[in-house]
């Protein structure tokens, strides 16, 4: 038996093929994927450039060992690096988000010289590692619902009691996940966020941004990070980088090999630096460059989130809407059970959209690639508002 995800049900057992933002089953019907897949379609299924330049790619060289290399991954390196003003940094490439996240956490550990690293509370890393553990000798965990509400308009400092819970005297660095929230969609506040980042500068520490999740235009920007308004010293990507393909990446601004004697971490994988991942990825981000992609999609997720608020207004049973660019969490008036939102997923999967739902919670999450059309939008917005209605 196939072993699948826990928690999610197979509404569609028989797609066949994707185009774009649509899935086609094998009656030859259409769905609308307002998910990307796993969050990972962000050019859309299937899209051409990308098509061409793995199949070219793997007619060349798909793999590569560890004594010989390939330009298109140094060209695919350069790109990213470029991209992130980490100009003269470090770049591995990966297979997936978790990987990439736990790669640059391991080397803030070996850089950091203090045992701890923080994170917000309700921040997702991936499914393995000391970045999946969250052992209490490693991490320090910080709850910042009450800084959502605070009402000091000053900078962070040590008259506050949950400021003054953080022992950073113990924390080497700060792994910063900018509003997935473990798929929940929240933003912790700017205030805490900038501060949070100069005290562990100040104290040497390096700042590591998971933007598997928030990367590529997901949040209406480059990087999820770019609305807080400070650089990174290390950003894990994954997800948007592969439009599908499995290929992750860990970066690393100019200074951070300095931080570990000069040599990068040492770190073993069969497909590290393959090129067939790389040619994938160097085309995701000429793609989202070339056809004004961040725009596109920032554009659509204010359709989305205008449309949402006026059926919150109109109809009712949606408690909250939380977004940011294309990414969008919908949270409902719902039981405990989540039951209502478990039967709304199925009712939208059968008007034709595919959206995602939070296991056991009261949440639908929407993330369309950035090429998705004024028509989807409004087609999922009337089939939504009569979901709603009907439920």
């Amino acid at each position: 038996m196939l072993i699948r995800y826990p928690g999610h049900e197979i509404l569609l057992p028989d797609i066949v093929r994707a185009v774009n933002c649509h899935l086609f089953d094998a009656g030859g019907r259409r769905y609308v994927d307002l998910e990307s897949g796993v969050w990972c379609a962000t050019v859309g299924h299937g899209h051409p450039r990308v098509l061409r330049a793995l199949t070219e790619q793997a007619a060349r060289i798909a793999h590569n060992g560890y004594c010989y290399g390939t330009a298109v991954v140094e060209e695919a390196a350069r790109e990213l690096l470029d991209r992130l003003g980490f100009a003269g940094g470090d770049c591995v490439l990966l297979c997936s988000g978790s990987e990439a996240v736990e790669h640059g956490v391991r080397t803030a550990q070996a850089a950091a010289g203090r045992p701890l690293l923080l994170t917000m509370a309700d921040s997702y890393f991936g499914a393995y590692g000391s970045a999946s553990r969250r052992r209490a000798d490693e991490w320090f965990s910080f709850d910042w619902t009450p800084c959502a509400s605070c009402p000091f308009a000053g900078e962070c400092d040590r008259g506050c009691p949950h400021w003054e819970a953080v022992p950073f005297e113990q924390i080497g660095g700060f792994v910063f996940e900018p509003g997935s929230s473990s798929g929940l969609v929240r933003f912790p506040p700017d205030k805490l966020i900038r501060n949070l980042v100069a005290t562990i500068r100040r104290d040497g520490g390096l700042v590591l941004v998971n933007e598997v999740t928030t990367g590529f235009g997901r949040t209406g920007r480059w990087f999820g990070h770019q609305h807080y308004g400070f650089a990174p010293d290390v950003v894990a990507t994954g997800k948007s980088l592969g439009n599908g393909y499995p290929v992750s990446a860990a970066l690393y601004a100019p200074g951070v090999r300095e931080r570990l004697g000069g040599s990068p971490l040492k770190y073993a994988q069969s497909h590290q630096n393959d090129p067939l991942g790389a040619a994938v990825a160097r085309e995701v981000v000429r793609v989202i460059a070339d056809e004004d992609l961040i725009a596109r999609g920032a554009a659509a997720g204010a359709r989305l989130l205008a449309g949402l608020e006026e059926i919150r207004a109109r109809v009712g049973r949606i408690a909250q809407i939380r977004a940011r660019g294309p990414m969008i969490a919908v949270e409902l008036d719902d039981a405990p059970d989540a039951a209502f939102t478990a039967r709304l997923h199925r009712d939208l999967v059968g008007r034709g959209y595919v959206t995602g739902r939070r296991p056991g919670l009261p949440v639908l999450r929407l993330d369309p690639a950035l090429t998705i059309g004024d028509e989807d939008v409004d087609g999922f917005l009337a089939a939504f508002a009569a979901a709603l209605s009907d439920g």
